[in-house]
């Protein structure tokens, strides 16, 4: 098995090209210190007064100027059958992930992070949006959420599954992508659970719930 390029005791920021706000890469630094950039997202760190310990990726996007101030941080990964988001999470070794400046710019960049998101099998990651925390239900969660929080299921394979403390029950219902859905679904109660047949599911939850997500992926 080939060695992680970062390998971490703490949790990992990990910030890629798309939107990012300083106030973004302050919420995940509190929580997940060790910052890594994607690619394109060493420019966007660097933008913010902050200095990733590694940039991860094919190195097509990063400016000549980030280069420079980076030199000796840069991990050139050649392949091309994945995406730089791909190339970094399963290069780091850590208890978690904080992935910002992944979603909310290109559909097909979005939906790329997605698909590398329930495919990754090592440490878990949260995606940090404008509006949501996104995670890959790959086992049983408990999610300490207020009534009225949204949860929002969206499969990305076929799969079943069971829940106790949503509004709207999910027993007996078949999820799939080009199939059932399950949009804006609700907490109703102070806790919800989730555990579904196999992966595929992922779960979105407020961004003010980012600390419950935290809980239930460690």
């Amino acid at each position: 098995m080939t060695k992680p390029i970062v390998q971490s005791s703490v949790p990992v920021t990990l910030v890629a090209g798309g939107p990012a706000t300083r106030r973004d890469l302050r919420l995940c630094l509190r929580r997940a210190p060790h910052l890594v950039a994607a690619d394109g997202g060493a420019d966007r760190a660097l933008a913010a007064g902050l200095c990733p310990d590694a940039v991860i990726g094919d190195l097509d996007s990063i400016s000549d100027g980030a280069r420079q101030a980076l030199a000796g941080r840069l991990h050139h990964v050649t392949e091309q059958e994945s995406t730089d988001f791909d190339k970094a999470l399963r290069n780091i070794d850590a208890p978690f992930v904080l992935a910002a400046g992944v979603t909310g710019a290109r559909a097909d960049h979005g939906l790329a992070v997605l698909n590398a998101l329930v495919r990754h099998r090592g440490p878990p990651c949260l995606l940090i949006g404008p509006e949501d925390v996104i995670l890959h239900a790959h086992r049983p969660l408990r999610l300490g959420l207020r009534v009225g929080d949204r949860v929002s299921l969206f499969p990305m394979a076929r799969l079943a599954g069971r829940a106790k403390g949503l509004v709207w029950p999910i027993e007996g219902i078949t999820f799939a992508p080009d199939g059932r859905i399950g949009t804006s679904n609700a907490a109703g109660a102070a806790e919800v659970t989730l555990d579904f047949e196999g992966p595929g599911m992922l779960v979105m939850l407020p961004r003010a719930r980012l600390d419950a997500a935290i809980r239930a992926i460690r």
